[in-house]
């Protein structure tokens, strides 16, 4: 409309000047015209997002107590640093631009500030909730001061105060947020609160060395997030279930640093599964915890078969009975990862036995069929009676020297470190008790000799900045005595411990420390222990008590505490049956014993030639753990069970 009548006026007007007059004119006023129906009708729209009239926040109170945390627990933050919000405009247009369209602008806001959590030192923040919600702290920035009397001061606050101006806050563990996000929370600083870890007492600092598990973990050793697609459209991440770190692994090993500051060496498990307890039939395999995943975004991969090739895991209520093996990316990853940490890395070759109930396999010792899910340890020839024979020896080369035998694993590993840059010590396996005391004819021990060689196989790999050793079962490393009334006696695992490519002797030591009772809270307890948690008690019983001065002959022996004297009538040495007396066991020489008569030669392990190492060493933590450390509760397995006299 305001073109039509501008261009009239025009006309008009510069008429008075002639036809060329009225031309110009009408030109002119039908552009003013067309401007003016631009902005009236079609215009730019400005639209304005909400706005803070002010960025200033409240400070801290004067006098505010500051807590004394023991553990682990919740804890609200106090405010004790803040600058005002930092303003970031951001303008958006939409539509053409002929038509105008709509111009908006929005206001974000990002809060600078420190929270005071409690005094230190702490040893970290494991959760961070903002109103009521956990926030993803690798999508923010945030720092954790420990609240040691060294700490420096923080270079934001240092940056806005001066650094002369800027307190450290020392003997104060504190957190700092800096540009934290305001947008979900209303334009204002949320309720934020912390799952703060203050150890107590002093054993997380004497801790030096630790194994890693579960072992059994497709990709839980990946350093990278690894993602399948579950359903169409949906992704979920397989190594991440915590908002603490890119993926599991940097979480746990963060904490595990954090809570033990003088870690030095950390074991790492990686699990094959053994599939049947007669020595000759197992075949030791990779396995998957299941065959097909959609969409994975690293396809797992071991010793160069894909998952569908894989040995797939058994089932036990409703899931896999047990992780996958780790994929072998993730191993390197993982080992890659401990020595960046500052760390010595231990590779650890570990087998779970997969055998479910109702797996109708013949039992090498006896039963109706193979106990469910049992103990490495109890891998044995069959049928039972099979010891010191030839087939002995034929069972123990199948499950070595088969192509999906045991020197397989020994071996893919031992290239998997070295593909990783090497590591500090390698284990050629642990605690398969019933093979090492398998005997063929000649009185021989035919898997003592596999693993003496595979020593050197490893070390022909690794090189020799590798330490090598095995992690013997705590009733297996001294010696064997075969309970067939022979009298025999062999220190069998001697000439894997004299072997130039062994390091040193390891004892997975899960010996007992304590034999309470619950009615030694009212009689005296006949070890002189005060209580259940007697620690003065526990450090007596390192060299004496049950495998040392005695043992229980029988379960009812045991019942009754009918104790045995441990004796050598004749000899005179009864550290040979002694478990726990390391210290003669390691300054004497050795003599097997043939018919109970003392041979004329020593074995080839000469006193005190290799150290010891506690390849593993702890106890399951329930009641009276410490009377039986070595039994665990696993509910699907026939090796489950609760120490002796626990609750």
């Amino acid at each position: 409309m305001a073109t039509i009548l501008l261009q009239a006026a025009g006309a008009a007007l510069g008429s008075v000047f002639g036809p060329v007059g009225a031309a110009i004119g009408q030109a002119a006023g039908a552009l003013a015209g067309s401007m003016i129906d631009r902005s009236l009708l079609s215009g730019t729209r400005e639209v304005n997002g909400a706005r803070l009239s002010s960025a200033r926040i409240s400070g801290a109170s004067e006098g505010t107590v500051i807590p004394r945390l023991y553990g682990t627990a919740r804890l609200g933050g106090t405010l004790i640093w803040a600058t005002r919000f930092e303003e970031e405009t951001v303008t958006e247009r939409t539509g053409g631009k002929s038509s105008g369209g709509t111009r908006t602008t929005t206001y974000r806001y990002y809060a600078n500030l420190a929270l005071g959590l409690c005094e230190g030192p702490i040893a970290g923040v494991r959760r961070v909730w903002a109103d009521g919600r956990e926030l993803d702290t690798t999508e923010i920035e945030m720092r954790v001061y420990r609240g040691t009397e060294s700490q420096p001061a923080d270079p934001l606050i240092a940056a806005k105060q001066g650094a002369a101006n800027a307190p450290a806050y020392r003997g104060l563990a504190y957190v700092v947020f800096e540009r934290l996000p305001l947008d979900d929370f209303g334009n204002r600083i949320p309720l934020i609160q912390f799952e703060v870890i203050r150890p107590v007492g002093a054993l997380e600092e004497k801790i030096r060395a630790v194994t890693m598990i579960p072992g059994a973990t497709e990709h839980g050793y990946a350093t990278v997030r690894i993602s399948d697609a579950p359903s169409e459209g949906a992704k979920r991440w397989l190594n991440r279930n915590t908002l603490t770190a890119a993926t599991d692994w940097q979480a746990s090993l963060d904490e595990l640093q954090a809570l033990c500051p003088d870690l030095e060496s950390v074991a790492l498990v990686v699990a094959w599964f053994g599939t049947d307890l007669r020595a000759g039939d197992c075949r030791v395999l990779p396995g998957v915890e299941v065959g097909y995943r959609n969409e994975e975004s690293r396809p797992w991969s071991v010793a160069g078969m894909a998952r569908g090739d894989a040995y797939v895991v058994s089932r036990h209520s409703g899931g896999p009975a047990y992780g996958g093996s780790p994929s072998d990316e993730s191993v390197i990853e993982a080992i890659r990862d401990i020595k960046a940490r500052g760390l010595k890395v231990t590779l650890y070759p570990f087998v779970l036995m997969d055998i479910p109930a109702g797996n109708g396999l013949p039992d090498p010792y006896g039963g109706a069929e193979q106990a469910a899910y049992p103990w490495r340890g109890r891998i044995m020839a069959y049928p039972p009676g099979t010891d010191k024979t030839a087939s002995a020896r034929a069972q123990v080369s199948s499950f070595v020297y088969r192509g999906d035998g045991y020197r397989r694993l020994v071996l893919h590993y031992a290239a998997l470190a070295a593909a990783a840059g090497g590591v500090d010590a390698f284990l050629l396996g642990s605690e398969l008790r019933g093979l090492t005391a398998l005997r063929d004819e000649a009185n021989a021990f035919p898997f003592v000799e596999a693993l003496v060689a595979l020593a050197g196989e490893v070390r022909g790999v690794l090189g020799g900045g590798t330490a090598i050793s095995y992690g013997a079962d705590w009733t297996e490393y001294f010696g064997h005595q075969p309970p067939d009334g022979s009298g025999d006696v062999f220190f069998h695992l001697d000439p894997l411990w004299a072997s130039p490519h062994v390091t040193a002797v390891g004892i997975d030591n899960y010996m007992p420390l304590a034999d309470w009772r619950d009615e030694d809270l009212e009689a005296e307890s006949p070890d002189g222990f005060t209580g259940i948690d007697d620690a003065e008690g526990f450090a007596r019983t390192l060299t004496s008590g049950e495998g040392f001065d005695w043992f229980y002959a029988s379960e009812a022996d045991r019942r009754a505490r009918v104790r045995t004297p441990i004796t050598d009538g004749a000899y005179g040495k009864p550290w040979v049956f002694r478990f726990k007396d390391l210290q003669s066991w390691w300054e004497n020489p050795h003599f097997n014993r043939i018919g109970g008569v003392e041979q004329a030669s020593p074995t080839a392990l000469v006193p005190r030639m290799k150290p010891f190492w506690m390849t593993e060493v702890g106890c399951g933590a329930v009641n009276k753990g410490a009377n039986q450390p070595n039994i665990f509760v696993d509910a699907k397995s026939a090796e489950s069970g609760r120490p002796y006299f626990s609750a």
